[in-house]
C-alpha cells in the first residue's frame, strides 16, 4: 500500500524559497502520477503541480507558474517541489498526492494516496 509523507515546510520570508519533499513507501510509486496541493485556512483545497510517472508531462497552476518546480525520483521513491519567489498568498498547508490508477491531471478526485501535509508560512 503505498504511504506518503512530505517535510521541508516551514518559515521563510517573502521572496524566499523552500523545497518540499515527499517520501514515498510501497510498490506503485514509479507508476503514480505524483501531485502536490495546498490548502489555505478557509479555503478549498487547491491544485499546485503535477508531474507523470516518468516525468515527461508537467503541470502547473497558474499562480505558481515559472516559480515553482515539481520533480520526482522514482528509484529512491521521492517527489519534489522547489518553491521559489514566495509569495504571503503562498502560505497553506501543501500536500503531497499520488494518483495510482488515474491518467495525468489536476483533478483533486484523480488522486487517491494522500500525505499528512506540510505547513509553509511566508511572512511579508
Amino acid at each position: 500500500q503505498l504511504q506518503l509523507a512530505e517535510s521541508g515546510g516551514g518559515l521563510v520570508q517573502a521572496g524566499g524559497s523552500l523545497r518540499l519533499s515527499c517520501a514515498a513507501s510501497g510498490d506503485t510509486f514509479s507508476s503514480s502520477v505524483m501531485g502536490w496541493f495546498r490548502q489555505a485556512p478557509g479555503k478549498e483545497r487547491e491544485f499546485v503541480a503535477a508531474i507523470s510517472s516518468q516525468s515527461f508531462n508537467m503541470d502547473y497552476a497558474d499562480s505558481v507558474k515559472d516559480r515553482f518546480t515539481i520533480s520526482r525520483n522514482n528509484a529512491q521513491k521521492m517527489a519534489y517541489l522547489q518553491m521559489t519567489s514566495l509569495k504571503p498568498e503562498d502560505m497553506a498547508v501543501y500536500y503531497c498526492a499520488a494518483a495510482e490508477w488515474a491518467p495525468f491531471g489536476s483533478h483533486l478526485d484523480h488522486y487517491n494516496v494522500w500525505g499528512q501535509g506540510t505547513q509553509v508560512t511566508v511572512s511579508s
